[in-house]
C-alpha cells in the first residue's frame, strides 16, 4: 500500500458535512466549525526507527520532534496554535527517566509556541516507541492558507535552505515556521502554502495537484543547504520543515528584496498551466521534476 494512494481514497469517501468541516482530509490541517468559530486540527506521529532513533538520539529529542512536526502543519496554514493532546505507545521496559525526558523535549516546544498539552493517553506494548500528537489551532484574524489556491502567474517561494537534514541532527532541532507563516500571511496575499516535510519535489507536486496547476522551477534558484551534497538532496531528502508558498509575483519580488523574516525567502519559480511541476536546468533544458521524497509504504 502506498501512503498517497490511501490518503486519496480516504478523501474520496466524503463522510463529513461541509457546513461543519469546510476543509477535510488532504490539507495540512482540517478546519472544523465549533460554536460558530473555526478550529484547525492536525495530527502527526513519530516512530522510533522511522523518524528518529531512540537508542541514538534519545527520548528528549523524540519528544521535541514529535511536537514540532505537528506544529509545522499548523504553520503551513498560517494559524496560531491553541492546545495539544498526545498518545504514547511506549516499548516495554521504557524507563521513567526516558519518559520524563520525552516530556521535557515536548514541553520546550509547547512553551515556545504557547501550545500546552491538555490531555492524551499512555500505553505499553512490544513494539518501538510511537508518539502521536494532535494540535488544535485557530485562525486568529488570518484566513487559513490552503494548498488549493495557487494560480498561473503566481511566484513560488520557499523559506530557509533545503536538503541534508538527515545527514546531521537538523531534522531533530528544527523550529516550526509558525511565526514566519503568520508574518507572511499578515503582509502578503498568500494563495497557497504547504510545509516541506517530505521534500520539495513531492510537496510541490501535492500543492500543484490540490490547485490543479503546474509549476516551472529554476534549478539554480533552489536554496541548497550547506548540509546537502547536491540539488537532488534538496529536492528529495525531506524533513526540512520550511514553507513553500505561492503568491503574486510583485509581492514575491518585494519579499525577496526586503527579506523581512529571520530566515531567507527565495523565489524559485512560477505557477503555470498544467498538472505537475517541471525543473529547468542549465541551458534552459526543461524536464519533469523527479517524483522524489519521503513516502510511507507497507
Amino acid at each position: 500500500m502506498r501512503e498517497l494512494d490511501f490518503i486519496e481514497w480516504i478523501c474520496s469517501q466524503q463522510e463529513w458535512d461541509p457546513s461543519v468541516v469546510p476543509v477535510g482530509p488532504g490539507d495540512d490541517c482540517a478546519v472544523v466549525v465549533v460554536g460558530g468559530r473555526r478550529l484547525l486540527v492536525t495530527t502527526d506521529q513519530l516512530l522510533d526507527g522511522v523518524h528518529f532513533r531512540l537508542d541514538r538520539d534519545g527520548a528528549e529529542a523524540g519528544g521535541r520532534k514529535a511536537m514540532a512536526r505537528a506544529l509545522s502543519d499548523i504553520a503551513a496554514m498560517a494559524a496560531r496554535p491553541l492546545a495539544a493532546v498526545a498518545s504514547i505507545s511506549a516499548p516495554k521496559g521504557f524507563s521513567r527517566e526516558d519518559a520524563e525526558a520525552m516530556y521535557r523535549g515536548r514541553r520546550v516546544v509547547s512553551e515556545q509556541f504557547g501550545c500546552p498539552m491538555v490531555g492524551g493517553d499512555v500505553a505499553a506494548w512490544d513494539g518501538p516507541l510511537a508518539i502521536t500528537v494532535t494540535v488544535f489551532g485557530r485562525p486568529d484574524g488570518i484566513e487559513p492558507v490552503l494548498r488549493s489556491g495557487a494560480r498561473p502567474g503566481d511566484a513560488i517561494c520557499v523559506t530557509g535552505r533545503l536538503g541534508g537534514a538527515w545527514r546531521t541532527d537538523r531534522h531533530l532541532r528544527f523550529t516550526p515556521r509558525v511565526a514566519e507563516a503568520r508574518a507572511l500571511a499578515g503582509r502578503c496575499d498568500l494563495h497557497a502554502m504547504i510545509d516541506l516535510s517530505d521534500g520539495l519535489a513531492m510537496d510541490l507536486r501535492r500543492l500543484c495537484k490540490a490547485s490543479e496547476v503546474g509549476a516551472d522551477v529554476a534549478a539554480d534558484r533552489i536554496p541548497v543547504h550547506p548540509d546537502a551534497p547536491d540539488l537532488e538532496a534538496a529536492l528529495g531528502d525531506g524533513e526540512d520543515y520550511e514553507l513553500l508558498f505561492a503568491l503574486g509575483a510583485g509581492q514575491a519580488d518585494e519579499l525577496v528584496n526586503e527579506q523581512p523574516l529571520d530566515v531567507p525567502v527565495t523565489r524559485i519559480g512560477t505557477i503555470v498551466e498544467g498538472d505537475s511541476p517541471a525543473l529547468t536546468g542549465p541551458g534552459g533544458k526543461r524536464k519533469e521534476m523527479p517524483a522524489a521524497g519521503w513516502e510511507h509504504r507497507t
